[in-house]
């Protein structure tokens, strides 16, 4: 379950460790559990096979193996129409699978409850995106979509917000309880057809001068800037 490809053909993904297959199974039933004697999974309608620590390693993804390996069945794919009373986040182009596993970390801390991706963005099945989720996947709904098409079908007036160098400071603009925010790739930022349906252009501030200052923050590290201070902003 390594390539895409062969994740699509079969429509299964895997996760290890406790925590995450703990989390999985509160919300899918897994077809296959591998562990361990030392892990006891609850009862459910799944083969289970008890493996020594070094034919676990033989399978695992990871280099220090954790007790126990799921394979699950993906999640549905469509999320319908994007709500219009709450937050959402859409990921333009995000392909660091570290990084988009920490950012369904970061929705889930902050109860955003969907992800919109755009194509191009790293696969959510992806091992090294679900084991950095630490389980948050069970919690927030990700599907991958035409993110300018998405942004056309909003109401006219819903806000769009998103966060490139040539937007105002984020400490001092109006946000609401509810909209859309987009972050970008890590490298281009926001691409040209999503930019230009960017209704709010949102910069977080750089301390330092403009010639010692870096290029740009990590996406992961942005992402929780700018939900925490909308979270701030709706908590006072």
């Amino acid at each position: 379950m390594e390539r895409k490809k062969m994740r699509n053909e079969k429509r299964l993904f895997v996760a290890e460790g406790p925590k995450v297959v703990g989390d999985l199974m509160r919300v899918l039933s897994p077809r296959l559990l591998l562990h361990t004697e030392g892990w006891t999974p609850e009862a459910g309608d799944y083969e289970e096979i008890v493996v020594s620590g070094e034919e676990l390693r033989h399978v695992s993804f990871l280099q220090h193996p954790q007790e126990v390996l799921g394979v699950f069945p993906m999640f549905g794919e469509s999320l319908g129409q994007l709500p219009l009373h709450q937050l959402s986040l859409a990921l333009d182009g995000v392909q660091d699978p570290g990084n988009l596993g920490t950012i369904i970390r970061i929705a889930d801390w902050f109860g955003i409850g969907r992800i919109y991706c755009s194509q191009d963005t790293a696969d959510v099945y992806n091992p090294k995106v679900v084991q950095a989720t630490m389980g948050s996947l069970a919690r927030v709904q990700v599907c991958y979509t035409d993110l300018p098409k998405l942004v056309d079908n909003l109401p006219k007036g819903f806000p769009v917000y998103g966060t490139m160098l040539e937007g105002s400071n984020i400490y001092t603009q109006d946000l609401a309880a509810e909209g859309l925010v987009v972050m970008g790739n890590e490298g281009n930022g926001i691409s040209a057809p999503l930019r230009q349906r960017i209704t709010h252009k949102l910069l977080i501030p750089c301390c330092q001068t403009a010639d010692t200052r870096p290029d740009s923050l990590n996406v992961a590290v942005a992402t929780a800037l700018t939900i925490g201070e909308f979270r701030r902003r709706a908590a006072k």
